[in-house]
Protein backbone atom coordinates (compact mmCIF):
# COMPACT_ATOMS: atom_id res chain seq x y z
CA UNK A 1 0.00 0.00 0.00
CA UNK A 2 0.96 3.23 -0.90
CA UNK A 3 1.86 5.74 1.91
CA UNK A 4 0.53 9.46 1.39
CA UNK A 5 2.85 12.03 2.82
CA UNK A 6 1.49 14.99 1.41
CA UNK A 7 0.41 16.70 3.80
CA UNK A 8 0.54 16.18 7.21
CA UNK A 9 -1.67 13.73 9.29
CA UNK A 10 -4.26 14.83 12.41
CA UNK A 11 -4.32 10.99 13.60
CA UNK A 12 -4.31 11.12 17.21
CA UNK A 13 -1.02 9.05 19.08
CA UNK A 14 -1.81 6.54 22.21
CA UNK A 15 0.70 8.49 23.81
CA UNK A 16 -1.14 11.86 23.72
CA UNK A 17 -3.50 10.82 26.38
CA UNK A 18 -1.73 12.62 29.63
CA UNK A 19 -3.38 10.08 32.17
CA UNK A 20 -2.17 7.61 30.74
CA UNK A 21 0.36 5.23 32.98
CA UNK A 22 1.95 1.82 33.32
CA UNK A 23 4.47 -0.57 32.33
CA UNK A 24 3.74 -0.37 28.58
CA UNK A 25 4.13 3.53 28.43
CA UNK A 26 7.39 3.06 30.65
CA UNK A 27 8.50 0.67 27.81
CA UNK A 28 7.46 2.99 25.34
CA UNK A 29 9.56 5.50 26.68
CA UNK A 30 12.43 3.73 27.17
CA UNK A 31 12.53 2.16 24.03
CA UNK A 32 12.33 5.60 22.02
CA UNK A 33 15.22 6.73 23.99
CA UNK A 34 16.91 3.89 23.01
CA UNK A 35 16.42 3.74 19.18
CA UNK A 36 17.06 8.28 19.37
CA UNK A 37 20.52 7.25 20.91
CA UNK A 38 21.31 4.30 18.37
CA UNK A 39 20.37 6.36 15.44
CA UNK A 40 22.18 9.85 16.73
CA UNK A 41 19.17 11.18 17.44
CA UNK A 42 20.01 12.95 20.74
CA UNK A 43 23.42 14.78 18.32
CA UNK A 44 21.31 16.23 16.45
CA UNK A 45 19.61 18.25 19.27
CA UNK A 46 23.14 18.50 21.29
CA UNK A 47 25.04 19.96 18.09
CA UNK A 48 22.12 22.64 18.05
CA UNK A 49 22.93 23.37 21.59
CA UNK A 50 26.84 23.80 20.82
CA UNK A 51 25.96 26.10 17.78
CA UNK A 52 23.69 28.36 20.35
CA UNK A 53 26.10 29.11 23.31
CA UNK A 54 29.93 28.67 21.29
CA UNK A 55 30.41 32.59 22.18
CA UNK A 56 29.66 31.83 25.97
CA UNK A 57 32.11 31.86 28.29
CA UNK A 58 32.48 28.19 29.62
CA UNK A 59 31.78 29.32 33.28
CA UNK A 60 28.52 30.90 32.19
CA UNK A 61 25.20 29.41 33.43
CA UNK A 62 23.01 27.72 30.40
CA UNK A 63 19.39 27.30 31.51
CA UNK A 64 18.18 24.72 29.12
CA UNK A 65 14.35 24.20 29.43
CA UNK A 66 13.35 20.40 27.24
CA UNK A 67 9.89 20.54 26.26
CA UNK A 68 7.96 16.72 26.24
CA UNK A 69 10.91 15.64 27.92
CA UNK A 70 9.94 12.08 28.00
CA UNK A 71 12.26 9.35 29.92
CA UNK A 72 14.85 12.78 30.85
CA UNK A 73 17.23 10.99 28.61
CA UNK A 74 17.88 13.80 26.43
CA UNK A 75 19.03 15.90 29.31
CA UNK A 76 20.84 13.76 31.08
CA UNK A 77 23.29 13.77 28.41
CA UNK A 78 23.10 17.21 28.17
CA UNK A 79 24.23 16.90 31.60
CA UNK A 80 27.29 14.50 30.77
CA UNK A 81 28.10 16.51 28.13
CA UNK A 82 28.21 19.85 30.10
CA UNK A 83 30.37 17.44 33.08
CA UNK A 84 32.81 16.44 30.41
CA UNK A 85 33.49 19.99 28.98
CA UNK A 86 32.96 21.97 32.34
CA UNK A 87 30.12 23.99 31.38
CA UNK A 88 27.62 25.04 33.76
CA UNK A 89 24.38 23.76 32.82
CA UNK A 90 20.97 24.10 34.50
CA UNK A 91 18.57 21.58 32.98
CA UNK A 92 14.78 21.56 33.34
CA UNK A 93 12.24 19.11 31.88
CA UNK A 94 9.05 19.74 31.21
CA UNK A 95 5.83 17.31 30.34
CA UNK A 96 2.12 17.26 30.70
CA UNK A 97 2.07 13.55 31.95
CA UNK A 98 3.12 13.00 35.51
CA UNK A 99 3.87 9.16 35.38
CA UNK A 100 6.08 10.53 32.51
CA UNK A 101 7.77 12.73 34.72
CA UNK A 102 7.82 10.17 37.90
CA UNK A 103 9.85 7.99 35.87
CA UNK A 104 12.76 10.69 34.47
CA UNK A 105 13.06 11.81 37.77
CA UNK A 106 13.11 8.06 38.73
CA UNK A 107 15.97 7.78 36.15
CA UNK A 108 18.34 11.04 37.15
CA UNK A 109 18.25 10.71 40.71
CA UNK A 110 22.19 11.02 40.25
CA UNK A 111 22.05 14.12 38.34
CA UNK A 112 21.56 17.12 40.45
CA UNK A 113 21.62 20.37 38.09
CA UNK A 114 18.46 18.46 36.59
CA UNK A 115 14.89 19.26 37.58
CA UNK A 116 11.58 18.55 36.08
CA UNK A 117 7.78 19.81 36.22
CA UNK A 118 4.61 18.23 34.98
CA UNK A 119 2.78 21.26 33.51
CA UNK A 120 0.33 22.00 30.23
CA UNK A 121 2.19 24.34 27.81
CA UNK A 122 -0.88 25.08 26.22
CA UNK A 123 -2.37 26.64 29.92
CA UNK A 124 -2.65 29.97 29.49
CA UNK A 125 -2.05 30.37 33.63
CA UNK A 126 1.39 28.99 33.01
CA UNK A 127 3.78 31.82 32.13
CA UNK A 128 6.58 30.99 29.84
CA UNK A 129 9.51 30.38 32.38
CA UNK A 130 12.58 32.59 31.38
CA UNK A 131 15.65 30.14 30.25
CA UNK A 132 18.74 30.65 27.89
CA UNK A 133 17.84 27.84 25.31
CA UNK A 134 14.42 25.69 24.89
CA UNK A 135 14.86 22.21 23.33
CA UNK A 136 12.09 20.41 21.31
CA UNK A 137 13.19 16.92 20.41
CA UNK A 138 10.51 14.72 18.83
CA UNK A 139 8.04 17.08 20.50
CA UNK A 140 6.61 19.69 18.17
CA UNK A 141 5.00 16.80 15.74
CA UNK A 142 2.64 16.09 18.33
CA UNK A 143 0.57 19.18 17.95
CA UNK A 144 -1.20 20.95 14.90
CA UNK A 145 -0.02 23.49 12.45
CA UNK A 146 -1.31 26.25 14.36
CA UNK A 147 -0.38 25.11 18.09
CA UNK A 148 3.20 25.15 17.26
CA UNK A 149 3.01 28.42 15.80
CA UNK A 150 1.39 29.49 19.40
CA UNK A 151 3.75 27.65 20.58
CA UNK A 152 6.84 29.02 19.18
CA UNK A 153 5.92 32.82 19.47
CA UNK A 154 6.01 31.80 23.77
CA UNK A 155 9.53 30.22 23.14
CA UNK A 156 10.86 32.80 21.74
CA UNK A 157 9.69 35.32 24.51
CA UNK A 158 11.23 32.94 26.35
CA UNK A 159 14.86 31.75 25.05
CA UNK A 160 17.27 34.25 25.39
CA UNK A 161 19.53 32.53 22.86
CA UNK A 162 17.46 30.40 21.25
CA UNK A 163 15.51 27.18 20.39
CA UNK A 164 16.73 24.14 19.03
CA UNK A 165 14.06 21.58 17.01
CA UNK A 166 14.64 18.29 16.64
CA UNK A 167 12.11 16.02 14.90
CA UNK A 168 10.77 13.68 12.12
CA UNK A 169 11.22 14.19 8.70
CA UNK A 170 7.50 13.27 6.99
CA UNK A 171 8.57 10.47 4.55
CA UNK A 172 7.42 6.94 2.86
CA UNK A 173 10.85 5.36 3.18
CA UNK A 174 11.11 6.43 6.81
CA UNK A 175 7.69 5.19 7.54
CA UNK A 176 8.93 1.42 6.19
CA UNK A 177 12.67 1.72 7.61
CA UNK A 178 10.34 2.08 10.75
CA UNK A 179 8.64 -0.80 10.20
CA UNK A 180 11.50 -2.95 10.02
CA UNK A 181 13.11 -1.31 13.38
CA UNK A 182 9.70 -2.53 15.35
CA UNK A 183 10.93 -6.21 14.07
CA UNK A 184 14.34 -5.67 15.29
CA UNK A 185 13.60 -3.93 18.50
CA UNK A 186 10.46 -5.65 19.50
CA UNK A 187 8.76 -2.72 20.47
CA UNK A 188 5.22 -2.87 21.94
CA UNK A 189 2.29 -2.17 20.04
CA UNK A 190 1.44 1.02 21.29
CA UNK A 191 5.24 2.31 20.19
CA UNK A 192 4.74 0.86 16.61
CA UNK A 193 1.36 2.52 16.06
CA UNK A 194 2.39 5.64 17.83
CA UNK A 195 6.32 5.54 16.01
CA UNK A 196 4.25 5.25 12.49
CA UNK A 197 1.40 7.78 13.28
CA UNK A 198 4.65 10.14 14.33
CA UNK A 199 6.27 9.65 11.01
CA UNK A 200 3.10 10.73 9.67
CA UNK A 201 2.55 13.67 11.56
CA UNK A 202 6.44 14.81 10.60
CA UNK A 203 7.51 17.43 8.58
CA UNK A 204 8.42 18.20 5.33
CA UNK A 205 11.11 21.31 4.76
CA UNK A 206 7.95 23.38 3.78
CA UNK A 207 6.48 23.27 6.56
CA UNK A 208 8.77 24.34 8.44
CA UNK A 209 9.59 27.37 6.08
CA UNK A 210 6.22 28.05 6.07
CA UNK A 211 6.35 28.16 10.23
CA UNK A 212 9.74 30.25 9.95
CA UNK A 213 7.48 32.87 7.63
CA UNK A 214 4.64 32.91 9.77
CA UNK A 215 6.74 33.25 12.90
CA UNK A 216 8.69 36.18 10.87
CA UNK A 217 11.98 34.35 11.80
CA UNK A 218 14.98 36.73 11.20
CA UNK A 219 17.70 33.77 12.09
CA UNK A 220 16.68 30.06 11.56
CA UNK A 221 18.58 27.05 9.73
CA UNK A 222 17.18 23.97 8.86
CA UNK A 223 18.89 20.87 8.23
CA UNK A 224 18.43 17.61 7.23
CA UNK A 225 20.33 14.97 9.56
CA UNK A 226 20.35 10.98 9.69
CA UNK A 227 18.01 9.28 10.47
CA UNK A 228 15.23 11.61 8.57
CA UNK A 229 15.07 14.36 11.16
CA UNK A 230 15.41 17.93 10.65
CA UNK A 231 17.37 20.51 12.58
CA UNK A 232 16.19 23.75 13.35
CA UNK A 233 18.03 26.17 14.84
CA UNK A 234 16.18 29.49 15.91
CA UNK A 235 18.31 32.13 17.46
CA UNK A 236 16.53 34.70 19.50
CA UNK A 237 19.20 37.28 20.23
Amino acid sequence: MKIDTKFRSEAPELMDDFEMEGEILRDALDKIASINQLLGGNKVTLDGIKTLIKSKPKDQIIRIIDIGCGNGDMLRALANFGQKNGLNFLLKGIDANQFTINHAQSLSLNYPNISYECKDIFDDSNKPEECDIMICTLTLHHFKNEEIIYLLKNFKKSAKLGIVVNDLQRSALAYRLFQALCFVFGLNSMSREDGLVSILRGFKREDLIEYSKALNLKHSFIKWKWAFRYQWIIKTT
